[in-house]
């Protein structure tokens, strides 16, 4: 499709198709199907599963229903995150764990090391397609391709279907802040889904979105990346997605170090800026106070399409990440002011499905 095409997680993955404005705004206002075939997919069956992810993780699987999506992470020893991951439920003997394309081997080496009891853990993402179609008209399309009513399909589950003689999984899902599905299916199902739904949903202003507006769209709903927000040296608190841990009857791996973050605070943490000066910020800009003293260091950062103003994240010192504290960011020697917000910095079409 002519796509710009550059390396990512080990792929070549197109970054953009038309340009990133108009693919961010089309998925803000219409809708924008990605291909993220490049994502990773895990299945964890057998009698002990559920035991053995509670002790992997630390979200709580008990609390998970049949056929919900739970968004979680892999943790290791030292309470950093092997990878954040969204974990589907069929029932407690099976469960299908979605990973970061570059982290879906280093998971199941992980989940393997710790493996015991009757529990059965493959790597299906070799036969797995994947497909993220987003947007307030997300619904509208799918529900017109399928010919199936998708209103009962709630925010953060999924439901299986049979189509053109497969069985398809699709979740209400996704990683723009808008309304959306993620649909699995084999790989060559998955590339007549592609052309199909493109073609199909062309008339309600449909578009496929490559990498770079993916990321200005998850950055303006505040959510993390795996190698930016997120890694094996932070906790998931430090990485600012603590509000899913909890205590467990039976400890996850760093399960002190993570608790202890959750109920004390830690050192560090992770929050957004908005710049309130001209400039754009992108990672590993050093932010200092007013004094000069330096605070810590961006993470993400662009021009946000739909606000029209620079956003990011950073990683600050506990005592100036409070919503409204003033910092400065260090962009090519120019000192820029800054202000932390806590809240997501755009709020789509998702929030009606929560």
């Amino acid at each position: 499709m002519a796509a710009k095409m550059v390396p990512f997680g080990g792929w070549e993955m197109p970054v953009q198709y038309s340009s990133i404005l108009n693919e961010h705004l089309t998925t803000r206002k219409e809708a924008g199907l990605f291909d993220i075939s490049h994502m990773g997919e895990i299945l964890v069956e057998g009698k002990d599963a559920e035991t053995f992810l509670e002790k992997m993780t630390c979200n709580l699987i008990s609390d998970i229903k049949e056929g919900q999506v739970q968004y979680n992470a892999v943790v290791n020893e030292a309470g950093g995150l092997i990878d954040d991951v969204t974990i589907y439920k069929w029932n407690t003997n099976k469960y299908l764990i979605c990973s970061n394309a570059s982290n879906y081997e280093k998971v199941t080496g992980h989940l393997n090391k710790y493996r015991s009891g009757n529990v059965h853990i493959e790597d299906k993402s070799s036969t797995y397609h994947q497909l993220a179609l987003q947007g307030p008209l997300a619904d509208k399309i799918l529900s017109q391709y399928l010919n199936k009513n998708l209103n009962s399909l709630g925010y953060y589950q999924f439901q299986e279907f049979d189509f053109q003689g497969e069985n398809i999984l699709v979740s209400r899902t996704g990683y723009t802040g808008e309304d959306g599905f993620e649909i699995y299916s084999s790989v060559n199902l998955g590339v007549k889904l592609w052309e199909e739904l493109l073609q199909s949903g062309k008339p309600l202003g449909l578009i496929p979105v490559g990498l770079g507006a993916r990321d200005t769209l998850r950055l303006e709903a505040k959510y993390p990346l795996y190698g930016h927000e997120l890694s094996e040296e932070w906790t998931p608190v430090e990485s600012g997605i603590g509000f899913f841990v909890k205590e467990k009857p039976l400890p996850f791996l760093g399960y002190d170090k993570i608790l202890s973050h959750k109920k004390n605070k830690p050192l560090q943490k992770i929050v957004g800026l908005v710049l309130e000066e001209p400039g754009i910020f992108r990672e590993n800009c050093s932010v200092c106070g007013e004094d000069g003293m330096l605070l810590g260091k961006t993470t993400s950062g662009s021009h946000s399409p739909s606000r029209k103003d620079s956003i990011g994240l950073a990683m600050l010192k506990i005592e100036f990440t409070e919503k409204g504290t003033i910092v400065y960011v260090d962009i090519r020697g120019q000192k820029k002011r800054a202000r932390v917000e806590t809240a997501p910095f755009w709020v789509g079409s998702v929030r009606n499905k929560k």
